[in-house]
């Protein structure tokens, strides 16, 4: 479609004749671009947050843990209590092979506070004994340092990584702090790593911040907790769907305490799968609901501009028959329709677009947390390039019909109407 500098002319002439329409129609389509970009970076900010909750840990996970029995069983009744132990690590390595990674994990004294001091600062943390494989389950994010290692649990190291709350309270000045020592309690631990891992989604017995995680061996041993196990994290092997294999982690670990296979409640398996299905689910009904309201908001922009491109033409009916009788063809009267109708729908919606790039820098500089940003809501150039593109498609769209009914005018009938 070729257009000389008169064409040009013509349109941006007809434009500003028609001022007061054309902004409205215009702010139509702005609207509907900056709705479509602002939910798309808005949509794909707060997925992001979201996944932060839930980040380092593996996804085809279970927790497993002991809780009041709800179901009498083998002469027990309901109401009992009672506690997994280092053995059951061995059985659920037996009978559910297709388990990758199994580890126990326990927790300080129950119904203690800890108090943590290093130099003239102190803080309340919770103490959590792992062992290195928990790694592969709730991975660490590490600031500095290392993590907890195999050898730490053989030699009963006292040794310990701080989560990203409990470093800050106690050292205020920042800075490296593995290699020096802090004390909880009556005990002293070399500092070896600071976990930034916030897991703020999925938190067991308190926030991964606030933790300290000490070698399994060394919370055994410091809180006189002998072979307990507070809870079991398990992940399964490629292919298996952890939600399969769920009653049978339940019943091997119930039968061995004489507690019904059946109770959900007092042998509790927590399966994160499920949790990361319904998260996809909820993203995948937002993102359709995005561009649910976001195109149809753009489509009444388009509706807007193929209306008054129609009140344009009619306008100029004699105008039109005049160009045709001296000679301009049917081409020619079409370029020129559609091209108004693609400037006003382009020049809007670049408008919306850099409106809704703005706002969204500025959601995403107040959500940043120490000089970093946490959370991407800005739209990326191919997602910008695509909406201009669709907007270029609106304005055409939206210029066939006034064009067409400009071809249709005859010189006779422009005459006529004049």
């Amino acid at each position: 479609m070729r257009i000389d500098v008169d064409s040009y002319r013509e349109i941006i002439d007809t434009l500003t004749r028609n001022k007061s329409r054309s902004f409205l129609t215009g702010f139509g389509v702005f609207w509907g671009v900056f709705m479509l970009v602002a939910l798309i970076g808005g949509g794909q900010g707060l997925k992001e947050k979201l996944n932060q909750n839930f980040e380092g840990f593996a996804q085809n996970t279970a927790m497993i843990w002991a809780q009041q029995t709800t179901k009498p069983y083998k002469g027990f009744r309901k109401g009992r209590w009672w506690a997994m132990d280092y053995n059951d690590i061995e059985r659920l390595r037996q009978r559910v092979p297709e388990l990758k990674t199994i580890a126990p994990v326990l927790f300080g004294s129950w119904g203690t506070t800890n108090t943590a001091y290093y130099g003239d600062q102190k803080t309340t943390p919770r103490i959590q004994g792992v062992t290195p494989e928990y790694a592969d389950i709730v991975a660490p994010r590490l600031y500095y340092g290392r993590y907890i290692n195999q050898m730490d649990m053989q030699q009963h190291r006292k040794v310990c990584v701080l989560g990203k709350k409990i470093y800050k309270d106690l050292f205020k000045d920042g800075g490296d702090p593995c290699g020096k020592s802090i004390r909880v309690d009556s005990t002293y631990y070399e500092v070896i790593g600071v976990d930034y891992n916030a897991s703020g989604g999925m938190n067991f017995n308190g926030r991964a911040e606030e933790k300290i995680t000490l070698p399994l061996t060394l919370v055994q041993q410091t809180y006189n907790r002998g072979s307990e196990v507070d809870m079991i994290a398990v992940t399964g092997r490629d292919g298996v769907v952890m939600s399969r294999l769920s009653p049978r982690i339940r019943e091997t670990i119930a039968r061995a305490h004489y507690v019904d296979p059946t109770d959900e409640q007092g042998a509790m398996v927590f399966n994160t799968e499920v949790l990361f299905q319904l998260l996809d689910n909820l993203f995948r009904g937002v993102n359709f609901l995005i561009w649910l309201v976001g195109l149809g908001t753009l489509l009444a922009g388009a509706i807007g501009v193929s209306n008054i491109m129609m009140v344009t033409v009619r306008e100029r009916t004699t105008e039109i028959g005049i160009r045709r009788a001296i000679g301009a063809t049917p081409r020619m009267i079409l370029s020129q329709i559609i091209s108004e109708s693609i400037v006003l729908t382009l020049v809007a919606g670049m408008s919306g677009i850099l409106f809704a790039v703005a706002i969204l820098q500025m959601v995403e500089v107040g959500n940043m947390e120490d000089g970093m940003i946490t959370a991407h809501f800005q739209v990326g150039f191919w997602t910008a390039i695509a909406a201009a593109l669709m907007v270029s498609l609106m304005g055409v769209l939206a210029g066939l019909a006034p064009a067409s009914r400009a071809m249709s005018i005859k010189p006779v009938d422009a005459m006529r109407d004049e």
